[in-house]
């Protein structure tokens, strides 16, 4: 049996070695906490891009400086690397790999299926595993520990595992890695103490549940209360339109009750890793079960078809124009999918272009954040296509993404019309559209 209280105590006098395995936007800010915390850890990832760039103490995402990655590989602590064989020297494995939607939006488990296939070979006895992506409940005991205890070793008697989700806001400033409370749940009593125990020494707060369904329920939960909401105030914004009242406003007077009220915002489109795909995986697994999920899924669709109400806005304003969509110029402002960020991941603006460009428009687009598109799973035929400056030549312009530069730009000396999903521009020659 693994003797808990011994890896506590390893944990307590930084002993303990922590890996971390996917250094993208969940990852990266995981290890630098650890060894900011005293600990040695290990990154690992496939990119080795990424390994080099760390290795330099170069960070490459925006919203996490480089300054603070020199000083993690400066104490001797911190190193990354692609050779999974040095998971044999860690005492605690963190998982942080992408769980896309597949074609038919169904959850692909391969980047986790995949990571525990490389895990195998070097499992270790007394070794804690750790899955944090996002995920249906019932991956770590019907997918995760199956794939490890084909090494010979067993759950809870030689090795220990959990869930922890991710609970990661890029860019956001008043709640950061360490000020965000953990959620964790083991596969047993000792798994859960001392997976709480490590997440403790980094985070305010750990907050231990009874089950590792249970943890991946709470992920599953928040993310599909969002979903939810939003999909209400974008299918409230198309009601409102139709009767001449600005949604934005509704939104601004009914903030001012101090109870009973959260306000979210409509937009173009839902973005990001979580939102977009974490209710579909729960509708999945329900299915399992014979249970309907009618008000998960209508919010789904709803979100889903706020990309067509945007193209169809355009073809509204491009017909008072007197110029037809096909052959139009469109410049679509932002491409990550949240404001002062280079994340692109389930960006609606992708679904923009591809919409607008089917019907013959001539689209680009502009973000300051990310001068070139990069390899995408989705549309990997934008790769490599570039930002473009904002210039008054266009037929439209879409503003998709509210960037600081966006608020702060002045275009009221533009001619060309703005389609505005955001609520950010407040003048323009041209005309300012809402959508």
């Amino acid at each position: 049996m693994v003797n808990a209280e011994a890896f506590v105590s390893r944990i307590d006098s930084r002993e303990a070695r922590v890996g971390v395995i996917g250094l993208g936007y969940v990852g990266l800010p995981l290890l630098l906490c650890y060894v900011e915390k005293g600990f040695s850890v290990i990154g690992f990832d496939i990119d080795d891009k990424k390994v080099a760039s760390l290795g330099e103490g170069r960070s490459y995402i925006r919203h996490i400086p480089s300054e603070r990655i020199a000083r993690g590989v400066a104490t001797g602590r911190m190193r990354a690397t692609t050779e999974f064989s040095d998971l044999r020297s860690c005492d605690a494995i963190l998982i942080a790999v992408p769980t896309p939607l597949n074609k038919n939006r169904e959850p692909d488990m391969s980047y986790i299926e995949s990571t525990c296939e490389r895990i195998l070979p070097h499992l270790q006895r007394g070794q804690l595993v750790v899955l944090e992506s996002t995920t249906y409940p019932g991956t770590t005991d019907e997918v995760m520990v199956p794939i490890l205890e084909r090494s010979g070793l067993k759950v809870n008697v030689d090795f220990l595992a959990a869930f922890s989700p991710e609970r990661e806001d890029p860019s956001r400033t008043d709640f950061t890695t360490e000020t965000i409370p953990k959620v964790v749940g083991g596969t047993s009593p000792a798994a859960l103490r001392v997976a709480a125990h490590l997440y403790g020494q980094v985070v305010t707060r750990a907050v231990p549940v009874s089950s590792t369904r249970v943890a991946e329920a709470t992920k599953l939960l928040e993310n599909t209360f969002r979903s939810v909401n939003i999909a209400l105030v974008n299918e409230l914004k198309m009601t409102f339109m139709k009767m001449g009242i600005d949604v934005w406003e509704v939104i601004e007077a009914s903030k001012t009750k101090p109870f009973g009220f959260m306000a979210f915002y409509p937009g173009p489109g839902l973005g990001g890793h979580c939102i977009p795909i974490d209710p579909f995986y729960l509708t999945w697994k329900a299915r399992e079960y014979e249970a309907e999920t009618k008000f998960i899924e209508l919010a789904g669709e709803i979100n889903t078809s706020m990309p067509d109400f945007v193209v169809h806005r355009a073809m509204e304003v491009l017909n008072e124009k007197r110029k037809a969509i096909r052959g139009s110029k469109i410049l679509i402002l932002g491409l990550a999918y949240k404001p002062d960020v280079d994340d692109d991941r389930e960006s609606p603006t992708y679904s923009l272009m591809k919409r607008f460009e089917s019907l013959g428009a001539i689209v680009e687009f502009n973000d300051p954040h990310i001068p070139s598109v990069r390899k995408t799973r989705e549309h990997p035929q934008y790769e490599g296509r570039k930002s473009v400056r904002i210039t008054d030549d266009k037929d439209l312009i879409v503003l998709a993404t509210s960037h600081r530069e966006y608020l702060d730009m002045d275009f009221s000396g533009f001619t060309t019309p703005i389609l505005d999903t955001r609520n950010a521009v407040r003048a323009c020659l041209g005309g300012v559209y809402r959508a």
